[in-house]
């Protein structure tokens, strides 16, 4: 099992789109993949379902979501409960989010401290996404876990954090997106220097199981630019410019160097704006790239859902590539 987190510290960048659309095409590619909503405004949640089965697994009695396997914990009463993996697809499988899953916020921060205490059951509250994703891994034979998280810097995205062995960084080209990225390189280098140092203080024969919180930034991706001419707008370049040195000095702690963002080995791709093929896809409650002429995708649409599937495949083959799956 390898697990891949996709955050910044800035909201509205297509992050849950890109999990989305990275998940599908994963399974597309014979690779057994789990997804997991861990941002607690649950929006992948809502794109791979329909609001009927949203409400049926929201619902008390069928308690199906993140939150329910953490409700004992919470309540004092228990360990995390199995988790549900509801199946998508053949190969495709998603840990629902849930809207009350900022309730475990403060016992999160709660128990971040106690660790340093040894305490068993602080580290069963710290470890309790990663002990889950690696039970719902388990039960569908997942090969590759995608993490969604929310885009704050709170005591959730640092627990999901630690559950993930790498890191990509969905950017935009604006102000907001860069000052997200020199949020992101510093808080990433505390929580995992503060898990270490936890990780130090858990006793030999508590059997938990624990992650390395390694949490290693792979890349980034640049969503959503506008192209004229194969090139991007002048309003988006200047801040484009900015981003390989800002990443270097945030996230590698390098010196700037003088690249581009198109020569940049941290690039994992440059994905335009699909414009009206977004609404489509939406509309039909299917990925982009899986468009046809019913949902449609007519015309030049025909062409523009064949690039997505070649741009969003290229991107699939890289970002695995440093987990070591090959996709085919």
């Amino acid at each position: 099992m390898k697990t891949i987190a996709f955050f910044n510290n800035k909201g509205g960048v297509g992050k849950t789109s890109l999990v989305y659309h990275l998940a599908w095409m994963y399974a597309d590619r014979g690779i057994r993949t789990l997804a997991i909503d861990l941002d607690p405004q649950a929006n992948l949640s809502a794109m791979f379902l329909d609001e009927e089965r949203l409400a049926d697994l929201w619902d008390d009695s069928e308690r199906s979501t993140i939150y329910d396997s953490l409700l004992p914990l919470m309540n004092r009463t228990g360990d995390i409960a199995p988790p549900h993996v509801e199946q998508i697809a053949e190969k495709l499988g998603l840990v629902c989010g849930n809207l009350a899953l900022s309730r475990f916020e403060d016992l999160l921060s709660e128990n971040w401290p106690k660790c340093l205490d040894g305490q068993q059951a602080a580290f069963r509250v710290i470890t309790a996404f990663h002990r889950i994703i690696e039970a719902a891994a388990q039960a569908m034979t997942a090969e590759l876990v995608l993490i969604d998280v929310g885009p704050n810097l709170g005591a959730i995205n640092r627990s999901a954090l630690i559950a993930s062995e790498q890191v990509v960084l969905p950017l935009a080209p604006d102000l907001f997106s860069i000052q997200g990225l020199k949020n992101l390189g510093p808080t990433l280098q505390d929580w995992r220097k503060g898990w270490r140092k936890r990780l130090d203080e858990l006793p030999s024969n508590a059997g938990i199981s624990a992650p390395s919180g390694n949490m290693t930034p792979i890349g980034y991706v640049v969503m959503q630019h506008g192209i004229r001419d194969s090139r991007p707008v002048k309003a988006y370049s200047r801040w484009m410019e900015k981003i390989p040195g800002v990443y270097r000095q945030a996230l590698l702690n390098e010196q700037e160097q003088p690249v581009s963002v198109t020569e940049d080995p941290y690039t994992l791709a440059l994905l335009k704006h699909y414009r009206s093929l977004m609404p489509l896809a939406m509309e039909a409650n299917k990925p982009m790239f899986f468009l046809k002429p019913v949902d449609g995708a007519i015309g030049a649409h025909v062409e523009a859902v064949r690039a997505c599937y070649n741009d969003f495949h290229t991107l699939a083959r890289k970002i695995a590539g440093y987990a070591g799956i090959a996709v085919s």
